[in-house]
């Protein structure tokens, strides 16, 4: 399945056979009363309380004669840990630990077996408490009231030293929000007693809220008071200290009773009914290192035939609300809908309904989110018991007590791309694992596998653009982490194509109000990210438009013999040098393809242009940030580029056993017109976005179509600038292929179609009475060009060589005449192939057409 839970703790294998040897233990002849005990028909009581920072798990469970005990269990030295008994049948609505084991809060009930557990009966009492565990020793109550309390420690971000003060946050029903400022000291050795027991101060934090969530990586309080019926987020952050600050406050539309009550992720209470989870809405913010800020929301279902839900991505200042048919009813869909935090994605699914990926970090698109249906089988094969997702990817199962990790299924994936056959499912997943790929190499050689059998799969977008834009996104993106508003992260800009089975509706909204002024961490990049969407109109990502007109100006100075200054064309071609060197240091194995065997200065001009520009571009965005450490990031971009291409090129050759001496075949086989096509899929798609190709690629491209196309297909090709003829290309041709019949077109049709300069070199590599009079008929236009006619004898002088007819040897004493006074024009003279019969016909012909005849 695309989403893989991968077990960090379970109940059963990890706690149950501590407890047995700890019964087994505690029974055995002459051992002590009071350790852990628990009997096989009381294996329900035993469920998790609480998952603190450190990913230590707190539970609890009773023994035979309904005696509360609170266990421990360290994730990191997997060790299971007794904390506390309290010898009296107890429910335990809230449990949390300091970060050094020293002290325990927790917030219980009496058990009513005339009442539901989950209700206060008139005039019981919850009793919040704390307790000194190291070693057992005091106990404080901290409040003794009727509604219920949840307690939960602050962890510092530094766990170096103990602390001498901690800090509990109290969450009443009564919904205020209290933190306890407690001092502690050491006696008599390890022992740790509270300082003051009898005045612990305390502070509110907050009140009137009908909705709080906490983040216990991040140690933040989310909540959502009502302010003249409208609902308003808020979020607390606490430091290392204890100190907090309002960070910010939002406006939601969206509905929330002011009688209603809803925490999330304070514990793990089994107060809510989880049979019953359809009626209640579901709210929840995530957040990543990114400075993303997600809030997702489902209200309450009023109907079985679709669901609705939104989310709100106040880093993009928009939010989307989707609809999604859910089909037929089965006894599944009373579970709920569930949302959890995969970092740079969220998940969104109905067990038995519909799994939703949504890329919460380019949001834009509906085909940058994966949607499946009931139809497919991932969909059946996630959990469909509810699920409560924690800080980070944590997810946790209450009905089953295990804890997980949530991550992509990449080998699912990938298995997927090749099967499925909607365009926005391929660009969905695409894109899914190139971001969260934890092995890029791997992954982009099973993608480019896929792409080069599938190369014209795709009919909504180009699949090549996509993957060379997107991959070499994010093999620069760990960089900084604004480069996603400064590159492109796809070739896509729009998507008009509906996805099967859902809809959606994108509006803009207020963007959170800062009540900070000084940010670090996290909240610098979330504010950086709110005034992106504030000022940035229009948006700053990168494009090749100004190299391309660059491009084509140094171009046609070229053509025309103008040249720019020589400091300025030698800085772009050291820049190409740069690109190719970074490029060869970053592939150590030889290619098969044969790339980089010539110099190509088009291309490398085309480089050299991008690498000034795409500096150019960061250096006026990217502040802080060092000059030498953005021009490494630009090299590392355009040979990331280049690369991407010389692997899609290097696969599809070694797959099909192509020699480098593409014409020693006498016809072409399938396997050089597959190839041949993929380069021309490869030419397409960097043409549209004009970006550089490796040197030499036009060569090679060039010699496939000759060995691959007919004849008129192939000078089609020529004429529409599909293959162009580099001087390489057109060099190994002239040598390489015999004088046949065939041949012989192939070579005229070529030169014909050669710029003047480059011809008059390439006819002389062709040993052949048609290049001869080319060579001829060019030389004498070149002694004619600057002609000017002067007086002459009218008699004319015999010469063994000379013809009977006497304008023609009054031309020829024209032309010796011409190249005595211009010896350089002679250089060609000492050529082999040159044929003097030619040049008396080229003569010839030049003066019948001057005479009129």
């Amino acid at each position: 399945m695309a989403l893989r839970l991968v077990s960090d703790f379970d109940l059963r294998k990890d706690v149950l056979p501590w407890l047995r040897s700890q019964r087994a233990a505690s029974a055995a002849p002459g051992a002590r009363g009071g350790g852990p005990g628990v009997l096989e028909n009381n294996y329900e009581s035993l469920r998790i309380l609480n998952v603190e920072r450190n990913e230590n798990i707190i539970y609890t469970y009773k023994d035979d004669k309904g005696n509360v005990f609170f266990g421990l269990y360290d994730c990191r030295t997997r060790q299971n840990e007794h904390l506390y008994t309290f010898e009296k049948d107890l429910h335990v609505v809230s449990c949390s630990v300091n970060s050094e084991r020293t002290l325990l809060a927790a917030s219980l009930v009496h058990f009513t077996k005339e009442g539901r557990k989950n209700e206060l009966q008139p005039g019981s009492k919850c009793l919040t408490l704390l307790v000194e565990i190291h070693p057992v020793n005091n106990v404080k109550v901290l409040k003794a009231v009727d509604s219920y309390i949840w307690v939960q420690f602050l962890y510092p971000h530094v766990e170096s030293r103990p602390l001498a003060e901690n800090h509990l946050l109290l969450i009443s029903e009564e919904k205020y929000i209290e933190k306890f400022h407690i001092q502690v000291i050491q006696e008599d050795g390890n022992r740790v007693v509270l300082k003051d027991s009898g005045h612990l101060p305390r502070e509110r934090v907050a009140e009137d809220f009908v909705w709080a969530q906490w983040d216990m990586s991040e140690q933040r309080l989310y909540y959502v008071d009502l302010k003249m019926s409208r609902s308003v987020l808020k979020c607390i952050q606490f430091s290392a200290d204890g100190k907090f600050n309002l960070m910010f406050e939002a406006p939601l539309d969206i509905t929330l009773s002011d009688s209603g009550f809803k925490l999330v992720n304070f514990g793990c209470d089994d107060l809510q009914d989880q049979k019953n989870l359809s009626k209640h809405l579901t709210l929840c913010v995530f957040t990543n290192h990114t400075g993303t800020l997600c809030v997702c929301y489902s209200p309450k279902f009023d109907s079985w035939g679709k669901i609705t839900y939104t989310v709100f991505y106040f880093h993009k200042g928009h939010s989307k609300t989707f609809t999604a048919a859910l089909g037929s009813v089965d006894s599944h869909v009373t579970k709920g809908l569930t949302f959890l935090n995969l970092d740079y994605y969220v998940a969104v699914y109905l067990p038995g309904h519909f799994f939703h990926l949504l890329n919460i970090q380019h949001p834009d698109l509906i085909c940058h989110s994966l949607f499946l249906t009931g139809n497919n089988e991932v969909v059946d094969m996630l959990p469909h018991s509810p699920l409560q997702s924690l800080s980070g990817s944590l997810v946790l199962d209450l009905c089953s007590g295990k804890l997980y990790r949530a991550v992509l299924n990449q080998s699912y994936l990938l298995q997927f791309l090749w099967n499925t056959q909607l365009d926005c499912e391929k660009m969905a997943v695409l894109h899914c694992v190139l971001s969260c790929g934890r092995d890029p190499q791997f992954l982009e050689a099973k993608l480019i596998q896929w792409i080069s059998e599938n190369v014209s799969a795709c009919h909504s977008f180009d699949l090549i653009q996509e993957f060379i834009i997107a991959s070499s996104y994010w093999s620069i993106y760990p960089e900084t982490s604004n480069m996603d508003k400064l590159l492109p992260y796809s070739s896509v800009f729009a998507w008009d194509t509906e996805i099967p089975g859902i809809t959606l509706v994108t509006e803009e909204i207020p963007l959170p109000f800062m009540k900070v002024h000084s940010f670090k961490g996290y909240w610098e990049k979330l504010n950086s990210n709110l005034e992106y969407v504030k000022y940035s109109k229009p948006r700053l990502l990168y494009d090749n438009s100004m190299v391309q007109k660059e491009w084509h100006s140094l171009i046609s100075e070229e053509k025309t013999g103008r040249r720019r200054s020589m400091v300025y064309m030698r800085n772009i071609r050291e820049n190409a040098m740069k690109v190719i060197s970074n490029l060869e240091a970053r592939n150590l194995e030889p290619r098969l393809t044969p790339l980089f065997q010539e110099e190509d200065n088009h291309q490398r001009l085309l480089m050299g242009l991008m690498v000034s520009e795409l500096k150019d571009h960061l250096l006026r965005h990217l502040q802080g940030i060092e000059k030498k450490k953005i021009e490494q990031m630009v090299l590392d971009y355009i040979s990331k580029l280049l690369d991407l291409i010389c692997q899609i090129l290097e696969t599809s050759w070694r797959k099909h056993h192509l020699h480098p001496q593409l014409l020693h075949c006498r016809r072409a086989s399938a396997a050089e017109f597959t190839v041949f096509h993929l380069m021309t899929r490869i030419l397409e798609a960097t043409r549209t976005l004009f970006l550089p190709l490796p040197p030499g690629f036009h060569t090679l491209h060039t010699m496939l179509g000759v060995h691959c196309l007919p004849l008129h297909n192939l000078l089609h090709y020529f004429d529409n600038g599909v293959l162009l003829l580099t001087e390489t290309a057109v060099t190994r041709l002239m040598k390489d292929l015999d004088n046949s019949e065939k041949n012989e077109k192939l070579k005229f049709s070529i030169i014909v179609r050669l710029p003047p300069l480059i011809g008059q070199k390439i006819c002389r590599l062709w040993d052949h009475p048609m290049s001869s009079n080319i060579i001829s008929r060019n030389h004498v236009r070149v002694l004619l060009l600057n002609y000017k006619k002067q007086p002459r004898s009218s008699m004319i002088d015999k010469s063994p060589g000379s013809v009977e007819f006497l304008p023609l040897n009054y031309f020829i004493e024209i032309l010796a005449d011409i190249e005595s006074s211009n010896p350089a024009l002679l250089a060609f003279e000492g050529h082999d192939n040159v044929d003097a019969k030619f040049v008396e016909e080229a003569a010839l012909k030049h003066t019948t057409m001057l005479l009129g005849l």
